[in-house]
């Protein structure tokens, strides 16, 4: 009778792990521990993840994201164009009373969460293609090099969808599962997207103020400094400080160190105590740059220092159209 009971618990773990997915490894015992830690119905994990489909493009996808596979100068022909410009000036005038607000609540300027929201989907005109649990649950199971991260997030993605009452096979976003016109993963979602427009929904969806809010209110939590600049170009005097360049993003370079290190301090203010020196190729060579704690904030949204830069100069750019 043992040996039957045995047989029997053997054949319905299997068959829950067919049930669910063939393609997706593992994620019998990832429903299991949603059920355990989250209280979520197994049967209808398996309905869902029985709906999921793995995607080739994906995995290629991920596997050369821009900020690793381009140059600076081809990188920013992406990001600067004029009709980014144009769409974010055009994006600030119509949602001034909300950027204005986010500014002064969050003390984030305008053009930078404008910039934000033009690399990231164009001001909303491309937020994605994927339904965002085939995204997750391809790389959280056939992505081994993330896989971690990315069974977190689309924990934390079932998650958001039960606390917002979502569908979990209808939303769209981004290869890696970033959702809304702002493209916030999951935990971020949870973690920081706000009801900026008070009517008790956290839509960064279709709402262009909570986007805005959430962008803000990101960036702030990681310690966005008000009134601080962001960048100061630089110069290299002596040999390349190829130590001080990889002390990386953080802020944690004195001005006497970078003197003694031959780094240009020319442009950066007085009261500058901290700073990272960055390096960016564009065809004759490599640029230099100072960066301060806004700049790293920005890069707290995406890691890659090309990025922060884009969205650095987009925004000097898109206030210039604006003040016209």
């Amino acid at each position: 009778m043992k040996q039957l009971l045995c047989a029997a618990a053997l054949l319905s773990t299997l068959s829950m792990a067919c049930y669910a997915n063939a393609e997706l490894p593992g994620v019998a015992d990832f429903i299991d521990e949603m059920h355990q830690e989250q209280q979520f119905d197994k049967a209808t994990l398996k309905a869902v993840f029985e709906q999921v489909e793995v995607k080739d493009s994906i995995l290629k996808a991920i596997s050369r994201p821009a900020e690793k596979s381009k140059p600076w100068y081809d990188y920013r022909k992406i990001f600067i164009t004029d009709k980014r410009i144009k769409g974010g000036a055009a994006f600030w005038q119509v949602n001034a009373e909300a950027l204005a607000k986010a500014e002064a609540q969050y003390g984030v300027p305008a053009d930078i969460i404008v910039a934000i929201l033009g690399v990231e989907t164009s001001y909303g005109g491309n937020v994605g293609s994927y339904r965002v649990v085939d995204a997750l649950s391809t790389l959280a199971f056939r992505y081994p090099p993330r896989s971690k991260f990315f069974r977190s997030e689309l924990g934390h993605f079932l998650t958001l969808t039960r606390e917002e009452g979502m569908s979990i096979l209808a939303p769209i976003g981004s290869y890696a599962g970033a959702m809304g016109l702002g493209q916030f993963m999951p935990s971020s979602y949870r973690a920081y997207a706000v009801d900026f427009d008070g009517d008790g929904k956290r839509n960064i969806w279709t709402n262009p103020t909570d986007a805005i809010g959430s962008i803000a209110n990101y960036l702030a939590r990681h310690g966005w400094q008000r009134g601080e600049p962001i960048v100061h170009k630089t110069s290299i005097a002596k040999t390349i400080p190829t130590a001080l360049l990889k002390k990386g993003q953080k802020p944690s370079i004195d001005v006497a160190t970078l003197k003694q290190a031959g780094v240009s301090t020319v442009h950066l203010p007085t009261d500058a105590k901290k700073v990272a020196l960055i390096t960016l190729t564009q065809h004759q060579g490599e640029e230099y740059w100072l960066t301060r704690q806004n700049f790293y904030s920005i890069t707290r949204y995406n890691h890659s220092r090309m990025y922060a830069m884009a969205v650095t100069q987009l925004a000097a750019l898109i206030r210039q159209k604006h003040e016209q």
